[in-house]
C-alpha cells in the first residue's frame, strides 16, 4: 500500500521502482474521494494530475533531469491563481470565474515538478479564522468533524492532516497558516514578508499577505520553501536577497553545539510574559508550554520571559489595517468586468453595485469592508488608521530591539484546541481574538511557524508558534526540525 512519510523517502520509493508518480496520483484521488464529507477541496483536477504524473513517469524512465519537487502532490488554496482553472475565493462573487494566469509561486512548484491536484475550500476571501465563512460549506477537522480545522486555511491544512495530499499551500495574512495548522497538527509556515511572490494571489491586505506551506516535516517544507522563494519581476514588493538553500542548510545540523547566535544556530529564546498569563489562554496549554521551556533551559538554551506590554494592541491594531486595505482590495469586485453581476432590475450604478456586492459578499466579508470603509472615512482616519500605523511602527521597533537580543520568540500558536462548529459564530470579538497570538508576525514581516509538539487532554492536537527575524527562515526551519525530532 502506498504511504508518504517524507519528499526525502517518497524520491527514494521512486527511484527504486518502488512506486509510481501515477500510482501516488491515484492514491490521493482515492483519499479525497473517500474523506469527501471534510469538505476540503473545492475542485479536484483528476484526470490533469493523471495526465502529469505520466508524463513524469515517462520522463523518468527516459533518464531526463528531475525536478526538486519531481511527482509531490500538492493542493492549492482557493485564493491562488492557476490558469485554465476556476478560482473563487471560496467566494459567490467570483463563482464562475477562471483564472487566466498562473500565481508566480504556483508556476515555481510546476516547473520542479510538482502535481497540482486540486483547489482547496477556505474561508470566503482568506477572512476567517475557523473556515466556516466559505460560500461552499464550512471545512471539517478530520480528528473530530464536530470541529473546525481553523481558517481561514483550513481546507489546506485538512488536506495535509487528512493525507489528501502529500503538501498543500495556503496564505496568511494574520496566522491563516498557523492556526490551522495548529487545530490539524500539522506543520504551518508563514515566511518573512516579501519571501515568495504575492503574484497571482487574490490580495486581502497588501501589506500582511504571504503564501505559507502546510506539511508533515520540518524537511519537506524547507524544499518547498527553497522552491517558491526568491524575486520576480511581476511582485515589486518581493525581496532581492539570495534564497538560501534551506533543504540543505538544516540537514544533519547538530544545533546545540555551535557558537550562540549564529544564523542556523538560535540558542537565546524569548518568550512574552504576556502571552503565557493571558486570560484567555487554555490552562493545559498554558501549563504545558511552560514545562516545555523549563526542558529548553535543561537543554542548554537561554529562555528568558521579557515584557510585552503591546499584546493587548495587536488584535484591534491588525484588525483596523487589514479591514482598511480589503475595503480598497475589494472594491474591484463590483459584477462590472468579471465576476457575479446581479440580475436584479437596477436604477443607476450606484444600486448595481450595491445589490452585486450584498448577494455576491458573505456577512463576515461584508462587516470587514464596511470596518475599513470607516476606518478609512475623513472623520476617523487619524483616530483609527493613523494611530494603528503609529503601534505597527512601535512593534517593528520592538521587534528589532528583541531579535538583537535573540534569535527567538516562542509562543503558543493560539490560545485553545479547535473549537466546535458554530461555537463562536455569535461573537465576532471571540473569533477575532483565535488571531491574539499569530498577527504579530504579519504585524512586523518576520517569519513564523507553528510545529505539533502537544497534544490536550481533551484528544486534540496543539502547537508551538516559533518566530525569528526577517528572512532568518534557516534558524527558524533548524531549530524547528530539532523540536519535532524531539518530540515525544
Amino acid at each position: 500500500m502506498f504511504r508518504f512519510t517524507s519528499i526525502k523517502d517518497y524520491h527514494a520509493a521512486l527511484v527504486a521502482d518502488h512506486t509510481t508518480c501515477t500510482q501516488a496520483v491515484k492514491y490521493y484521488l482515492d483519499q479525497i474521494a473517500t474523506q469527501e464529507n471534510l469538505n476540503a477541496y473545492l475542485e479536484v483536477f483528476a484526470e490533469e494530475a493523471l495526465d502529469q504524473a505520466a508524463i513524469l513517469d515517462a520522463a523518468a524512465k527516459q533518464g531526463k533531469r528531475l525536478g526538486k519537487l519531481h511527482g509531490v502532490i500538492i493542493g492549492i488554496k482557493d485564493v491562488l491563481s492557476y490558469k485554465g482553472h476556476k478560482l473563487s475565493a471560496a467566494s459567490k462573487i467570483l463563482e464562475n470565474y477562471t483564472a487566466i494566469y498562473t500565481a508566480t509561486a504556483i508556476q515555481k512548484l510546476i516547473d520542479e515538478g510538482a502535481i497540482i491536484i486540486g483547489r482547496h475550500n477556505c474561508d470566503e476571501f482568506a477572512m476567517g479564522s475557523s473556515n466556516e465563512n466559505s460560500a461552499y460549506g464550512p471545512v471539517k477537522n478530520a480528528f473530530d468533524i464536530s470541529k473546525v480545522p481553523g481558517g481561514s486555511s483550513g481546507g489546506s491544512a485538512v488536506s495535509v492532516q487528512a493525507n489528501l495530499s502529500m503538501i498543500s499551500i495556503g496564505s496568511d495574512t494574520g496566522g491563516s497558516v498557523r492556526q490551522p495548522a495548529d487545530f490539524c497538527g500539522v506543520v504551518g509556515l508563514k515566511p518573512s514578508y516579501g519571501r515568495i511572490s504575492r503574484y497571482g494571489l487574490i490580495a486581502y491586505a497588501s501589506s500582511f499577505d504571504q503564501i505559507g506551506i502546510f506539511s508533515k516535516t520540518i524537511d519537506d517544507a524547507a524544499l518547498v520553501l527553497e522552491v517558491m522563494a526568491g524575486e520576480d519581476n511581476f511582485d515589486s514588493t518581493v525581496s532581492t536577497k539570495a534564497v538560501p538553500a534551506y533543504s540543505k542548510e538544516i540537514e544533519g545540523e547538530e544545533i546545540g553545539s555551535k557558537e550562540i547566535g549564529k544564523e542556523n544556530n538560535p540558542k537565546r529564546i524569548a518568550y512574552f510574559k504576556e502571552t503565557l498569563f493571558h486570560p484567555g489562554l487554555d490552562a493545559e496549554i498554558k501549563t504545558k508550554i511552560e514545562s516545555y521551556l523549563k526542558d529548553l533551559t535543561a537543554k542548554g538554551y537561554i529562555v528568558e520571559a521579557i515584557d510585552f506590554s503591546l499584546l493587548s494592541y495587536l488584535v484591534p491594531t491588525y484588525y483596523v489595517l487589514t479591514t482598511a486595505e480589503a475595503s480598497s482590495n475589494l472594491s474591484r469586485f463590483d459584477g462590472i468586468k468579471f465576476g457575479h453581476r446581479t440580475k436584479e432590475s437596477i436604477a443607476d450604478l450606484n444600486d448595481l453595485y450595491k445589490k452585486t456586492r450584498t448577494e455576491g459578499f458573505g456577512e463576515e466579508v461584508q462587516r470587514r469592508i464596511l470596518l475599513g470603509s470607516f476606518v478609512l472615512s475623513a472623520g476617523y482616519f487619524d483616530a483609527y488608521f493613523t494611530k494603528a500605523q503609529q503601534v505597527r511602527q512601535k512593534l517593528v521597533d520592538l521587534t528589532n530591539t528583541v531579535f538583537s537580543k535573540y534569535d527567538l520568540i516562542v509562543s503558543p500558536t493560539v490560545p485553545t484546541t479547535a473549537f466546535g462548529l458554530g461555537e463562536n459564530n455569535h461573537s465576532a470579538t471571540e473569533m477575532f481574538l483565535a488571531d491574539i497570538y499569530t498577527v504579530y508576525a504579519n504585524l512586523v514581516g518576520i517569519p513564523a511557524i507553528s510545529i505539533p509538539l502537544f497534544t490536550h487532554s481533551n484528544g486534540m492536537p496543539f502547537g508551538l508558534q516559533v518566530m525569528s527575524a526577517s528572512f532568518n527562515e534557516v534558524g527558524l526551519l533548524s531549530f524547528s526540525k530539532e523540536q519535532m525530532n524531539n518530540k515525544v
